[in-house]
């Protein structure tokens, strides 16, 4: 067989293994190399044209004339769809209707586009995503972020993403919601990045800065909400949201590792559609309500001791297993989710005036 004859894929697994036996040989060049070794073993993905004409086709006939500009975008999380209830002249658009969306699958998630009005007075028009699509869930990145650029090709200017998070920090309580100001993304890092292939548009810039994601206009109008709601000071903070694909929550030592790094909460989404935002040139917002505590013991339970105990006749009083689970993060999300939707209701009539 010919080179012109060896599949891609075939001559792709060889070159990798020749390049890992080759690092093998100097271990101390292995480990920056794990992310390029383990991009190199994954298919190539595929860059299908997405269809925007036709689901601006489709979601504009579904709208009256004064809902087919939204200025502001929100995109719910985890048990925070109630946000319809703050919307008025609501208009709702399913996923199945558009072209190129796709159906989310996680409890908690709906599947449809809101569209209204928004704020006090005239109300601002607003379109949010009652339900958001995860990498996890088999959707390819191209289809997590694709709302986001629907949105702007709506006329959205700002938008406003909320998620579900587990605390790092342990100076955040269940319940605190963090104004983000910076993320960590290690998939980011690792070959997942939403923005790999080709440019969806030849008005994007190939490399884009984040260094000034997180609006600080849109983060100071949070605390402004704050106050004007009457809500505690302790009621917010401020911190940085680690990325991780999931689904999986992380191990003790995961967590240990993501607080070292400088992280405060933890989820499985957001900051794809942050990129995607700062790509398509939109002002950002993220806020993360703490739904539970990742948990980080200080030790780990030693098993050896409990049985060098139980043979030397002492008796033993077993630690209860600490797990995190999704029902634990929607019924946080339902409790604390109208704070929530208050300050994000507070904010959107107040984007104008800024």
């Amino acid at each position: 067989m010919s080179r012109k004859q060896v599949p891609d894929g075939a001559r792709k697994c060889v070159l990798s293994a020749l390049g890992l036996l080759s690092l093998l040989r100097r271990p101390s060049h292995l480990v920056g190399a794990i992310p390029l070794i383990a991009y190199s073993f994954l298919p190539m993905p595929e860059f299908p044209e997405l269809p925007f004409a036709a689901a601006l086709g489709a979601i504009d006939s579904y709208l009256p004339e004064h809902l087919k500009k939204p200025r502001v975008g929100i995109v719910c999380g985890s048990g925070l769809g109630g946000i319809v209830e703050c919307i008025r002249d609501l208009h709702v658009v399913p996923y199945s209707k558009i072209p190129g969306f796709a159906e989310s699958t996680v409890p908690g998630h709906k599947s449809s586009l809101a569209f209204g009005l928004m704020g006090a007075g005239d109300g601002v028009p607003v379109v949010a995503m009652l339900g958001r699509f995860h990498p996890y869930e088999g959707h390819p990145m191209r289809t997590v972020v694709y709302p986001i650029r629907i949105m702007a090709k709506l006329g959205v200017k700002d938008v406003i993403i909320t998620n579900a998070a587990g605390g790092i920090n342990p100076n955040l309580a269940v319940g605190t919601i963090v104004v983000i100001h910076d993320h960590l993304a290690l998939p980011n890092m690792t070959a997942m990045n939403p923005l790999l292939g080709p440019l969806t548009s030849p008005t994007h810039h190939r490399f884009i800065p984040l260094s000034d994601a997180y609006s600080p206009s849109l983060r100071r109008l949070v605390f402004h909400a704050a106050h004007r709601l009457g809500l505690e000071p302790a009621a917010l903070a401020e911190g940085t949201y680690a990325w991780v694909s999931g689904p999986t929550y992380e191990t003790p030592a995961e967590g240990r590792f993501l607080r070292l790094a400088g992280a405060d909460v933890v989820g499985m989404s957001t900051v794809p559609e942050v990129l995607a935002a700062r790509e398509e040139g939109l002002n950002v917002m993220a806020l993360s309500l703490v739904t539970n505590a990742v948990v980080i013991p200080e030790t780990y339970r030693s098993i050896r001791e409990e049985v060098l105990a139980e043979l030397a006749g002492k008796p033993l009083e077993l630690p209860p297993a600490q797990v995190v689970s999704h029902e634990e993060v929607l019924e946080t999300g339902k409790a604390k989710g109208e704070v929530m939707m208050k300050l994000v209701e507070w904010v959107v009539g107040a984007i104008p005036n800024i």
